[in-house]
């Protein structure tokens, strides 16, 4: 009967992430998955133009009137 156990392999050693199998012999077969553990780096502006952004208008609202935009007419 197969049965499935949860590892992970850090500088060579295999660490046990539920119940270690106690077999005396097994044949096994490993799967490696990519580490989808890693947090997602942000990116962040140049120093150069840090605080130098400026709120036009209202957030929701647009800047320019209606009957302004090119793209509607």
């Amino acid at each position: 009967m197969l049965k499935s156990y949860e590892a992970t392999i850090e500088n060579g050693q295999l660490k046990w992430l539920t119940d270690e199998p106690k077999p005396s012999f097994a044949r096994v077969i490993v799967t490696v998955l990519e580490d989808t553990t890693q947090p997602v780096k942000r990116r962040t502006p140049p120093a150069s133009i840090a605080g130098k952004g400026k709120t036009l208008g209202d957030l929701v609202s647009p800047v320019v009137e209606e009957q302004d935009w090119e793209c509607l007419k």
